[in-house]
């Protein structure tokens, strides 16, 4: 049997009975008769009280471990389940024995440092330089139980609603996205003239995915609903807060459903899942409400009731021109038809404008991806974002070009090599449909649901330029 974890002996009635609680040592007070530990072990925010006594007398053993441990000691504790007298828990153990699995020295001595997580508030910028350590912080707990609840949550909606979890290769030819910024994977040594790929494992020039999209197409024109889960990568030397090269993508993908069934899919997506986790993980909310970001309850409450706000891109824009004109330093970057909206653009639409979620269509041809659907009118496509107040882009999507001609046509015009997507061609060839999807960047998703200022502190070994140490 596996050992109790300390939420559920804490949700028990105390009656006397002999518990063993397995943890870490968060604190140590040692006051001659009475020591008391305070003991986590990650299964929830608060720790347990251990209360040894020492006026009952204890073996050797269980003395030595007292006077030794420290705080980060991994240790296993047994004693009875009592009322606690202190305020703010309902019991504490009355412990008779301590056995210290792991100590975790306090001052450094020879080859082994001390360890680095001493009872005091820690930058977060310092915990990033121990990222194997800092899941024993509770914030760093936190975000582990929420993302992964999060997950949980996600394959819940799309399991209910008949969609097939397909798992999407994560080595792949082709550039979905047509960006260019792709992690090459090859075997070949390193050369001085130009590499023949076809003496290269895959017998071809290969990388590391950027999107599940394409072959997600594959089987939505076969088994109708899918939705891909899993890593993906851009070689976008990028340091900022906002960007990693390694995350993680969920990717729904629809057959027979049009621009407009994907924007109610997007948005009944995002709504049940914010509501899920608040209701799941209402411990950890109040905790980054509380200590990372105020206000993100009442915001993300807000954004699971509201309704969503539809404009295109057009008249988004001409919003946007017009406020600039009224304040021209109020943009760093001029809002003009053509251009990508920047993140203020887009806070600015769904904090000022439309104050609350926001879906913006038929973006210019010339910033989106060749996949989209054209527009009638030749300059757009079928392209919606989502965008939500404190974040802006949450939700990227489309409907996907149907027809052969126009698909070719605009793989030409982005120079996209016709032969390397024969087989994606084929879902045109033979018997077509109309279809549809979205994407949406889970580690941002965290980021938004939990306030988190950097989007390296909601993955467990954020990956960007320069760092892959851990």
């Amino acid at each position: 049997m596996l050992p109790n974890l300390i939420k559920h002996i804490l949700s028990s009635e105390a009656q006397s009975r002999e518990v063993e609680v397995y943890g870490w040592v968060r604190t140590k007070r040692d006051m001659k008769n009475l020591v008391f530990l305070e003991v986590n072990d990650g299964s929830c925010f608060t720790s347990i009280q251990c209360a040894f006594d020492r006026s009952f007398g204890f073996d050797a053993k269980t003395e030595a471990a007292l006077c030794s441990v420290t705080t980060g000691a991994s240790v296993k504790i047994s004693g009875k389940l009592v009322p606690s007298p202190a305020a703010g828990q309902k019991v504490e153990v009355a412990a008779f024995s301590l056995t210290v699995l792991g100590e975790a020295p306090a001052e450094t001595a020879g080859d082994i440092k001390a360890y680095p997580l001493q009872k005091k508030r820690h930058s977060l910028e310092y915990l990033r330089e121990i990222a194997h350590l800092r899941p024993r912080t509770n914030t760093f707990s936190a975000v582990a139980r929420l993302r992964s609840r999060a997950a949980f949550i996600i394959h819940r909606y799309f399991q209910e609603r008949d969609f097939h979890y397909l798992h999407t290769p994560v080595i792949t030819s082709g550039d979905c996205e047509g960006a260019g910024a792709m992690f090459q994977v090859t075997t070949l040594e390193p050369s001085a003239s130009a590499p023949d790929y076809s003496n290269d494992f895959f017998g071809r020039k290969t990388f590391l995915t950027v999107s599940g999209q394409l072959e997600a197409e594959t089987y939505a024109t076969a088994i109708s609903r899918v939705y891909t889960f899993g890593p993906t990568f851009r070689a976008e030397n990028s340091n900022t807060a906002r960007h990693l090269a390694e995350f993680w993508m969920v990717e729904p993908e629809v057959a027979f459903a049009e621009l407009k069934d994907d924007m109610a899919l997007a948005e009944d997506f995002l709504k049940y899942t914010i509501k899920a986790v608040l209701s799941e993980c209402a411990d950890e909310i109040a905790f980054f409400n509380t200590h990372i970001e105020k206000g993100i309850l009442e915001n993300l409450h807000h954004v699971a009731e509201a309704r969503f706000t539809h404009i295109t891109y057009t008249d988004a824009v001409k919003e946007l021109e017009r406020t600039a004109a009224k304040n021209k330093s109020l943009f760093e970057f001029e809002p003009r038809w053509g251009c990508d909206l920047q993140s203020e653009h887009e806070k600015y639409l769904t904090e000022k404008i439309a104050e609350g979620p926001v879906i913006v269509t038929d973006y210019p041809k010339e910033i989106k991806a060749f996949y989209m659907k054209q527009n009638d009118d030749g300059k757009t496509v079928r392209a919606m974002d989502v965008l939500v107040p404190r974040l802006g882009e949450i939700i990227g999507g489309s409907q996907r070009e149907d027809n052969l001609e126009k698909l070719i046509l605009r793989m030409k015009e982005t120079g996209l090599r016709h032969d390397d997507y024969n087989w994606y061609l084929d879902l045109r060839r033979y018997g077509t449909v109309v279809h549809s999807g979205f994407g949406l960047g889970f580690e941002r998703f965290i980021q938004y649901i939990t306030g988190m200022a950097n989007i390296r502190d909601v993955i467990p070994y954020p990956r960007a330029a320069g760092q892959a140490y851990f």
